[in-house]
């Protein structure tokens, strides 16, 4: 008897994440037909793929030709892969809308070489990240997000009491900024208590205010607090 797919994000309402599969399954089809788009001379492929990337950057997951056809048939036939910040994939595909754009653009004004580099180097990059997982757009966002937070200085102290930390709170404390759907943040705070931590976590889907505040760039961020607040270690993040 057949069991009924079911899932726990949302593809289409719970957009702050994603199944960590689809952005490989769509690097894989951007990949593929830049390099046929390369290859064959057939360069308008390449400016196709920057429309539809800013369609369904602009739009949302629905107006994903390659979204669409991972989560509608793919994904109910080998089940959801791990759930994740969907940030890191979205900039990454921001990145690629843009070298794909200057890479077709470069074809229509007869700078065929530059728009024959750009086009191989997106697909490239994609390619490399379908099959290893190594997104290079991914890590820029990253590097990014670190940098924000220590020009803004985000965690030199946590107010406890706006977290909700009980006031019998010790020095062993740590504070999880997660996503209750990020499979990342699950784990982790399940390990942190294994381990006999006191962990006070923080749902950036409820409490955005909070993640403004201190500049989470990620889920999950993972800071030790001391017992007035002062941030003693960044664990994760």
């Amino acid at each position: 008897m057949s069991t009924r797919f079911v899932r726990t994000a949302d593809p289409y309402r719970d957009l702050d994440v994603i199944d960590a599969r689809a952005p490989r399954f769509n690097q894989a089809a951007i990949g593929t037909l830049s390099l046929a788009a390369v290859l064959t001379g057939w360069w308008p492929i390449l400016g196709l793929l920057a429309l539809q990337l800013a369609i369904g950057l602009r739009f949302g997951r629905r107006y994903c030709v390659a979204c669409v056809l991972y989560f509608e048939l793919v994904q109910p036939r080998i089940g959801e892969g791990r759930i994740e910040d969907s940030r890191l994939p979205r900039f990454a595909n921001q990145v690629g809308l843009i070298v794909l754009g200057t890479g077709s653009v470069a074809y229509a004004i007869g700078l065929t070489t530059l728009g024959a580099a750009l086009g191989m180097l997106v697909a490239g990059l994609a390619l490399l990240a379908a099959s290893t997982g190594f997104c290079v757009g991914c890590e820029m966002y990253r590097i990014g997000a670190r940098l924000r937070a220590i020009r803004a200085r985000s965690f030199e102290r946590v107010e406890l009491a706006e977290i909700g930390a009980p006031a019998s709170a010790g020095a062993d404390l740590v504070v999880a900024f997660s996503h209750p759907l990020c499979t990342d943040c699950r784990e982790l705070i399940t390990e942190l208590r294994a381990d006999g931590h006191s962990v006070v976590t923080v749902d950036v889907r409820e409490r955005p205010e909070l993640a403004r505040k201190y500049g989470i760039g990620l889920v999950p961020t993972v800071v030790a607090v001391a017992a007035d607040g002062r941030v003693t270690a960044r664990l994760a993040g």
